[in-house]
């Protein structure tokens, strides 16, 4: 590596999108499935509703009108911990992509060949 050269990785391109069912392959909490809430390609991440809860501890904000205490929320899991669900195969598939007749592009699963794009 040559001096100065920066050692962080790039954020890959995810087919993953906000609202795509995924399901968890990984981790303490493998075989769950959920709701995409956030895609965070800075970090290759993503934030997926009710799972992975961690508690964050907050201190009262008085102009805002919040209140302290210990909340409850959703942290981050890898990209490469998920993978998307397809709704004919009913089980975790891997992605493709499709041209169709009118130019535009559609995600697909490599298993079945349903469009994940509606």
């Amino acid at each position: 590596m040559r001096a100065g050269a920066s050692r962080t990785a790039r954020p890959q391109t995810s087919r993953i999108r906000k609202n795509d069912t995924v399901m968890v392959i990984t981790g303490r909490e493998k075989g769950k499935t959920g709701k995409v809430l956030r895609v965070v390609r800075e970090d290759n991440r993503v934030v997926i509703e009710r799972l992975h809860m961690v508690k964050r501890h907050q201190k009262p904000r008085g102009q805002q009108g919040q209140g302290g205490g210990i909340i409850e929320k959703e942290a981050s899991i890898d990209l490469s911990n998920v993978m998307i669900m397809c709704d004919r195969c009913n089980a975790p598939a891997r992605l493709g992509a499709k041209r169709l007749d009118d130019g535009s592009a559609v995600r697909m699963c490599r298993r079945c060949g349903e469009a994940i794009d509606k």
